[in-house]
């Protein structure tokens, strides 16, 4: 016990003769006095960005001027009402899910384009109202619909099939074929011996694996053309006996899409210090001029289109109606309600006007997103192949919308404002 009290007595007079010496600047007899003591800055603590809206309420929705203000003309207008009057049946069905309008806000609409004889512009502005999602600027691109040379028998010259819908390709539940729970998410693939696996890519197909099955619907001369058809979605087939045979997306392979272009123009191949543009005219080009690297290049992309005969004779959209050139654009169903037609005033003359929206595209994604469609033909190629606009879309809705609206932006507006960091 003494022991112990005796270091205690030590270790407190140490500590005094401590504090006391502490007054005092102390110098250690030999090498340099140590470095002032640096306060470290607070460390900033960067909040993480929001999360991107999910339709276009969430995007942000503000009324837009009278549609009596928009230099509509009578053939645009006219066109735009018969796109509009084709779409309405499946618009009436359709679950919306931008949040702008319910499937019954556009029967008025409906029934109003159904009348023989009406005056196409007054049709406008007496049915619809305007609104910008977000601030309205839009970027478009466009698509088209490819003519290429094809026969419906392989005859000579014409080698290259084009599949319809294999019977093994299914489609299942991505946690069932996992051997789980289901997800509510679906792959494609195909069972063998009884295991779901992945389907047949790109390679696999061009080296035969779908051929003597009879599953060619046509045959063309050019894979090249083919692989391009494939990325539109549809097209027609120009036959030897002058006619036309208009084919259309039915499924694919279940591969995700990947873009050959960004592709080759990251390893050099074509774009700037090349001879090539970075264009579906520069790929298609480059692929020409090195047929070597042709079929390695496309197998890039695994994905793998399959086609069934259009007999109406036109390519049809997400709305189930046929999609029409310098009408139709693809657009994401989450802000821009599918059937609606849109005002585009933008930097390139040929897109301004009225358009409406038909169509959906796997890159066409986010408010004011849309992708115009051109038509078939080697014009309708050039226009969408090169077609880069910007400007402000305006979309047409049944007038009462905005009011309708109007709580639930109100409601938004002060959730945003409680939520805002105090100054």
């Amino acid at each position: 016990m003494r022991g112990g009290s005796i270091r205690v007595g030590f270790a407190l007079a140490a500590s005094l003769f401590v504090a006391a010496c502490s007054t005092t600047p102390h110098r250690p007899p030999h090498g340099p006095a140590a470095p002032p003591r640096v306060e470290q800055p607070p460390k900033i603590v960067v909040p993480p960005p929001p999360p991107p809206p999910r339709n276009a309420v969430e995007a942000g929705v503000s009324a837009g001027p009278p549609v009596s203000s928009l230099d509509l003309s009578v053939d645009q207008a006219s066109a735009a009402r018969d796109a509009f009057k084709a779409s309405c049946r499946s618009l009436m069905k359709r679950k919306e899910i931008s949040g702008l309008t319910q499937p019954i806000d556009w029967a008025p609409a409906c029934a109003a384009a159904a009348i023989a004889d009406t005056d196409p512009v007054a049709f406008f502005q007496t049915q619809f109202e305007t609104l910008l999602v977000s601030s309205g600027a839009f970027f478009a691109t466009g698509y088209y619909a490819p003519e290429i040379e094809g026969s419906r028998t392989h005859d000579t010259g014409f080698d290259v099939p084009v599949y319809r819908r294999p019977p093994d390709l299914v489609e299942m539940d991505s946690g069932v074929a996992a051997g789980g729970a289901p997800s509510g998410k679906k792959v494609r693939g195909r069972l063998q011996d009884g295991q779901f696996g992945p389907y047949y890519d790109r390679a696999a197909i061009d080296a035969g694996a779908l051929a003597n099955q009879g599953l060619e619907i046509a045959w063309v001369q050019d894979p090249v053309e083919l692989f391009f058809l494939e990325i539109q979605g549809s097209g027609r087939l120009h036959l030897p006996d002058g006619s036309y045979m208009w084919i259309g997306y039915d499924t694919q392979n279940g591969y995700n899409y990947t873009g050959i272009g960004k592709m080759m123009r990251d390893r050099g191949l074509i774009g700037p210090n090349t001879t090539y543009a970075t264009s579906m005219q520069g790929i298609k080009a480059y692929l020409a001029d090195h047929p070597d690297e042709r079929q390695a290049l496309m197998e890039e992309n695994k994905s793998v289109v399959f086609f069934h005969e259009l007999p109406g004779g036109a390519p049809l959209g997400a709305m189930g109606a046929p999609v029409i050139g310098h009408v139709s654009v693809a657009a994401d169903p989450n802000f821009t309600p599918l059937g609606a037609p849109l005002w585009l005033s933008a930097d390139r003359t040929e897109v301004t006007g009225l358009w409406v929206a038909q169509d959906t595209g796997g890159a066409i994604k986010g408010a004011n997103r849309i992708d115009t469609y051109w038509g078939a033909g080697v014009i309708a190629a050039i226009t969408a192949g090169g077609m880069s606009a910007h400007g402000q879309m305006l979309i047409l809705v049944p007038r009462g919308t905005i009011e309708k609206l109007r709580p639930t932006l109100i409601s938004q507006q002060t959730n945003a404002a409680g939520a805002a960091p105090q100054r």
